[in-house]
């Protein structure tokens, strides 16, 4: 049986595409700041809009690694590229959404064929469980997509 799993993806489907009860979806958020200077840093110190979406791109990538078993080499080089430099002939809000996007559909389709059991299985290299990653993911969207948005409206 699979209903906390399937509670989870619903979670993150929800967060990501539809109508959440904090307010505007994740994607929807993102295709709204797509409009903006999303190179600009509204002081230095702070990160830009590209920094953080690719900086969800990584933690989605690390995710999919650890739920894979991913190696430990492979891990670290994601972690690796977490806050990189962005480069804008590469690094662009269209190419972004779109690898966020895919990471997060192949999370939702390799959970669909795990049971519950699965949740409480350790991440390799980590001290917490399946479900704590998971869970962590869904917050981590929702945090930075509210960075996003907010960035969006003083980056204007």
């Amino acid at each position: 049986m699979n209903k906390e799993i399937q509670s989870i993806i619903n979670n993150l489907q929800t967060v990501l595409n539809a109508e959440s009860w904090y307010g505007t979806s994740v994607y929807k958020t993102l295709e709204e700041a797509g409009k903006t200077n999303v190179y600009k840093h509204p002081e230095e110190k702070y990160h830009s809009q590209i920094e953080i979406l690719y900086h969800m791109i990584t933690w989605a990538e690390f995710i999919l690694a650890s739920l894979e078993k991913g190696k430990k080499h492979e891990i670290e080089a994601i972690e690796a590229i977490d806050w990189r430099t962005i480069d804008p002939t590469k690094h662009t809000w269209q190419n972004g959404v779109h690898e966020l996007k895919s990471a997060n559909e192949s999370i939702i389709a390799f959970l669909q064929i795990k049971e519950d059991d699965f949740l409480k299985e350790m991440v390799e290299f980590r001290k917490y469980n399946v479900r704590f990653l998971l869970n962590g993911l869904i917050q981590h969207h929702i945090y930075h997509a509210g960075q996003i948005a907010y960035l969006k409206n003083i980056c204007e």
